[in-house]
């Protein structure tokens, strides 16, 4: 397959979002096995951006490991510094069940409430909000009321 080709910037982009993650997937002495890649197409299936340590001290081998797992993976290859590949593949888009409104659930919603100094970090709550319940501009939790449509709407 072909590899997918990004823009520096692009690239850039992702290496620095790449950079506080942790390597999900590890490379011991035996190399790329079929085991190997199943975890890499899981977890870049879940996460879309993966690091990946390589426990091998020949950079020769560790970058045909790059190229060999972004061509089977149909992946990007990021980036290859010391023993550390990234890779990227766009995530594929899951459509979301539509759930009808009298059937929603408990859910958590946060709440940002800035401070009235500017020089203050805006402070985050999280709140449990019932399926009957809505969150009002102000940050309060109400009860939600039906909504009052048009006569000429509804014909």
């Amino acid at each position: 397959m072909a590899l997918i080709q990004l823009t520096p910037a692009e690239r850039k982009e992702k290496r620095g979002d790449a950079h506080h993650l942790d390597p999900v997937v590890m490379i011991g002495a035996d190399g790329l096995t079929p085991a190997v890649l199943k975890e890499a197409e899981v977890a870049i299936r879940s996460h879309g951006l993966i690091k990946v340590r390589v426990f091998s001290d020949d950079r020769a081998a560790r970058e045909a490991m790059l190229t060999e797992m972004a061509d089977k993976l149909n992946a990007a290859p990021i980036q290859h510094i010391g023993k550390l590949l990234v890779l990227w593949r766009p995530m594929e888009e899951v459509e979301p069940e539509r759930v009808s409104d009298t059937n929603l659930g408990p859910r958590v919603v946060k709440i940002l409430k800035f401070s009235k100094r500017g020089s203050h970090r805006p402070q985050i709550k999280k709140v449990t909000v019932l399926g009957n319940e809505r969150v009002t501009a102000g940050g309060q939790v109400k009860r939600a009321k039906k909504r009052v449509t048009s006569i000429k709407k509804k014909v």
